[in-house]
């Protein structure tokens, strides 16, 4: 990379981050810095892996092994995001590796798309990141609707009905408000929103048509495997015998 290019790239950035921490900081929000502390991390983070794909890019074997990485990194965050116990966190690894081989293997089975080492780590990491987000939201959503419908939850228990019986309509709601962005960003791209891969398809030299091909089974993707996820990972917490009070 040219110098002038990294120093300009550096300087916009390093705005970015100020103009961002500036107003959480004047608006009183709580680690007001932690914008800028994830940004220094996905730098290292970016540069680490930019070194180790142009190493295993080339191979498929060791593609996957880096997609195995990505997981148990995504696992452990969506786990501490949840403050899951190990149990817990048993069934976020499930449900997420789970969700994302189904997904993957529809993808690259169906011929959709080529199974190149390429084409894998950018699907395979897009949809991994995306189960990520979706785990930690479905998870919040049924904990904080537990805890507000708590008297109902524990009425239908008093009742006889099991703990999958009373919190049902509970884990539906947060299925659903789980996958909104997810939705909203499909309905919207085009329109609203220009999607990272068909961009970065475009500027690899893809033509248009290829490009919004390829975005639309990515986005096909990440609602497939954020819907798994989010029913999956809803469907275990609301057999918990264990109604949360805060």
């Amino acid at each position: 990379m040219d110098w002038s290019v990294a120093l300009t790239t550096l300087i916009g950035v390093s705005a970015l981050v100020a103009i961002t921490a500036i107003a959480l900081r004047l608006y009183g929000v709580k680690q007001w810095y932690a914008g800028a502390l994830a940004i220094m991390r996905a730098a290292v983070q970016l540069a680490a892996l930019s070194l180790v794909l142009t190493i295993v890019i080339e191979d498929l074997l060791w593609v996957w092994l880096a997609l195995l990485v990505m997981l148990l990194a995504a696992i452990l965050t969506a786990g501490r995001r949840l403050h899951a116990d190990w149990r817990m966190l048993l069934t976020i690894a499930g449900v997420m590796a789970g969700s994302a081989a189904v997904t993957l293997a529809v993808i690259f089975v169906s011929g959709a798309v080529q199974l190149t080492p390429q084409y894998v780590l950018a699907i395979g990491g897009i949809v991994v990141g995306n189960t990520m987000t979706i785990t930690t939201l479905t998870g919040r959503h049924h904990h904080s609707s537990v805890v507000a419908r708590r008297d109902e939850v524990e009425g239908w228990l008093a009742l006889g009905a099991t703990p999958r019986q009373s919190t049902l309509d509970v884990a539906r709601i947060a299925v659903r408000e789980a996958l909104i962005p997810s939705v909203d960003q499909t309905r919207t791209t085009g329109l609203v929103v220009l999607p990272g891969a068909f961009v970065g398809a475009v500027f690899a030299g893809a033509s248009p048509i290829e490009a919004g091909r390829f975005q639309l089974i990515v986005l096909a993707g990440i609602l497939c495997a954020g819907a798994l996820v989010a029913v999956g990972l809803s469907e275990a917490m609301s057999r918990s015998t264990t109604v949360p009070t805060q």
